[in-house]
Parts: C-alpha cells; structure tokens; sequence
C-alpha cells in the first residue's frame, strides 16, 4: 500500500496494562510490549503478566488498534527451546506482528508462527538496502530502522523496496552504542544490555583520578576542565567533572523529532512512527502520544503548532533533548550529550491520575484543599465547566483547571490534603475522561 493512501502509523510502548490502555486513549494507533526476558526491557517485561497481555491484545482489537509482541532479546543455546515455546504461547494470542532482532530468531518465528508479520527490531542496525533487501527476503514486512540512519538513506530503501513498510524512532531515550549494541552494562554491572537487562552505566556519575607513577596510588583529580583531544583532526571531547557529582561522558539527551515531523511526512516514505519508554511512566506513554498524534493529524490538515508539541513534550521529565541523527550527520551536530547530569528534569509536576472509572484518581503528588491543578485530557476528549459540592472545574487561560475545596478518600475518610504515599483513590469534585492526569508547572 501507497503511503499516500493511508496515515503514517504512531506506534507508543506499553509497560504495562495501564499503559497500554493510556497510549491508545491519547491517540496511539498501535503497541508494542513483550511479558518474558526475551523482550529487550525485562523490567517492563516483569510488570506486563501473560493474562493481562492477552487482556492487552484484546483490548486493543475491540478498539480498531493493533499489538505488537517483543521478541527481540539475542538468546543463548540454553534458551532455544524456551524461546520456541514462548513463540507458539505469543501466537496463540493474535498478535499484529513479532519485533525480532536476531536473524535465527527471524526463521524460528516464520517457521512457528508464518500467520504473524515479522518486524525487525532496530537492534538489528539496519542502515543500507543491502541489508534491508536480505530481511525482505527472508520474509520480513517492516523494518524498525537503526536510530543512526539519515532521511535520505530511508529513501533509497524505499526506492529499491516499495513494499518494505519502514518504521523509525522520534522520541525516547538514546543509547551512546549503535542501538543499543552496548557491552559496558554487561561488563561492569553483570547485565547484558541485549538481552534486556541494561543497567544505564552510561548515564553513571564517573569521576576522575590520577594515577601516582611512584606507588599506583590513585588520586582523585578536581579539576574544573580537563578534555581528550584527537592529534589527527582535533577534535575535542569534554571531560568535565562537577566536585561531589562526578561528570557524564556517555550520557546522551533524549531524542525529540518533534519539529521535523513534517519534513519527515513529507518524505512519503515512512510507514511508522515509534516512541520508545516501556519503563518509562503512565503520564509519559499519554503525552508523546498525544502530542505526536496531534503533530501527525496537523500534517495531514494542513496545519502545524510547534509550540504546542515542544511544550507538552518539556513537561516530560527528560535529559535534555536533541533531534538525533534522521535530519543531521552525527559529525554535523555536538548537541546529542548531556555532561552536566543524568538525571531527568522536567518543568510540570504530576499531581494525580485519574482512574478508568473517571470518578476517582490516585495521587502523584500533594493536593490540598483550596488547590487548583490543569486538566490534561486524553487526545480528542473534552470535559464540561461545572460545580459540586467538592469542588469545581474552570477554564483559565485557556486550560481546563480543577479546584478541590475537599478532598474525600474512597474509603469515606477526609482530609485536609493527600499526598503521594497514600494510595487511597480519592473522590474528584466531577467525573473526568478515564487516564485523565492532573498537573502544575514547577518553578
């Protein structure tokens, strides 16, 4: 099918049920997640059972909306059996598509599963049509680009493979190794990277020391600028220690295409577009889907609101954000790291989540009587100005605003203000769409 025939596909991680069911409600068009350790987020893996994978794919079905299962950790001979018995389990289930990376793993899943649609996961490095024609070849509909890529080679693959659908990242964490072809965590932590057990030691608070020729004693080095410099080119690479911290000399910001998205529609030559973040938060899988949903669908009326995608994507708590490397050449740019911290940062709080029944929420963060929070919907969903006897819902500049003038438990109780160490679901003054969030703006 023609691109030209239908909307480019936004893809958003599922962790967990929840999430799943939070990316779909703020407009993601389809999901990917995986429930054992051949999935390469184990811990995401951990939070997403069987049973409430199976309720997942279902869910997602009733809505129009499509799953896909990840499969694409890089098994051991000891594993093969186990995974042959995990692909047959996943099948049963209906499935959209398997994301695999390994090659093996690509036959094993045609030969057990030929009904089920292969995606080949971007830790395969896909970067040339050489490579994209032998996994078409062997049967693969789509192929998740490697996040080093650029447009313009996208462009030649799909010349040479029109029916090659082509999927690509646009927001999410990035990794300093190819994909995600990283040994540091398995080297230093005891955690293979490829087979989903990252420990991020990229983004550890590394500190210096010098080395006493006389005894090997080792010395710790407090110096405010200290850089490596490449003799042939001269090209410099900034070693800067913060003293107590430590300095951060792997850690990449986090990519955000958000202002390219209608170039990159304008290609003609993307088929999917793909969040990353199984382990990341609720909050999080709602607004990159919303905010990317609404940057697409702009696209196609022709129309665009930039500030609006930028500014919904900065209340995410991120490292620093950088277009990656679809657009510019990795040696065109030298924004793609974060040396001052590791830690994400981001500019609004999430006070509360509102539950599926749209009557109650769980906090995230303090309300106290008298308080006002933003109402931040689902994409498409609106909600009505109105009065209880708990509390209200406004309009202010533009925002829908909730005010508690009390705050009643679900168990009777009430207080005078909940905090996020209750977990008690508390009442809202009136009903809001299901996964509903409510937020303020940090200093």
């Amino acid at each position: 099918m023609s691109l030209s025939s239908h909307k480019v596909q936004l893809l958003s991680p599922a962790g967990n049920l929840t999430k799943l069911k939070i990316a779909l409600a703020y407009g993601a068009d389809a999901v990917y997640g995986g429930v054992s350790h051949f999935s390469l987020r184990t811990r995401a893996g951990k939070e997403f059972s069987f049973e409430d994978f199976a309720q997942g794919v279902e869910y997602a079905h009733s809505l129009g909306k499509k799953v896909f299962v990840t499969i694409n950790g890089f098994p051991f001979n000891s594993q093969l059996s186990l995974l042959e018995s995990h692909i047959e389990k996943m099948a049963k289930l209906n499935p959209d598509a398997f994301i695999v990376a390994a090659i093996g793993v690509v036959r094993l899943a045609k030969k057990i599963a030929p009904h089920i649609p292969i995606h080949l996961s971007t830790q395969a490095n896909v970067l040339n049509v050489l490579d994209a024609q032998s996994y078409y070849e062997m049967g693969v509909k789509r192929i998740v680009a490697a996040r080093e890529i650029s447009l313009k080679d996208i462009k030649e693959i799909k010349k040479q493979l029109p029916d090659l659908e082509i999927e690509v990242f646009i927001h999410g964490s990035m990794c300093f190794a190819f994909s995600g072809r990283c040994l540091i965590s398995a080297l230093q932590s005891g955690r293979v990277p490829n087979r989903g057990s990252c420990a991020n030691d990229c983004r550890f608070d590394y500190e210096y020391f010098v080395r006493n020729t006389q005894n090997d004693e080792l010395i710790p080095f407090n110096g405010k600028e200290l850089y490596v410099k490449n003799p042939d080119n001269g090209v410099m690479m900034r070693l800067e220690e913060t003293e107590g911290v430590g300095t951060h000399i792997f850690n990449s910001k986090d990519l955000n295409l958000s202002a390219y998205i209608h170039e990159i529609l304008e290609s003609n030559v993307i088929d999917a577009l793909k969040i990353e973040g199984r382990t990341k938060s609720h909050y999080y899988a709602g607004i990159t889907a919303r905010a990317y949903r609404a940057a697409i669908d702009d696209f196609y009326a022709g129309r665009k609101n930039s500030a609006f995608y930028e500014n919904e994507l900065n209340t995410l708590k991120n490292r620093g954000f950088t277009s990656g490397y679809l657009i510019h050449r990795p040696y065109e740019k030298n924004n793609t790291q974060n040396h001052l911290t590791a830690i994400s940062d981001g500019n609004y709080q999430v006070n509360a989540e509102v539950l599926e029944n749209g009557l109650y929420a769980v906090c995230k963060h303090t309300i106290a009587q008298g308080d006002s929070k933003e109402i931040v919907l689902p994409f498409g969903a609106d909600v009505a100005c109105g009065k209880s006897e708990l509390g209200e819902i406004y309009e202010e500049n533009g925002k829908k605003m909730m005010r508690f003038d009390r705050i009643c438990l679900e168990n009777g109780k009430e207080l005078t203000s909940i905090h996020s160490g209750n977990t008690n679901a508390f009442k809202l003054p009136l009903p809001l769409p299901p996964f509903s969030f409510l937020r303020q703006k940090t200093s």
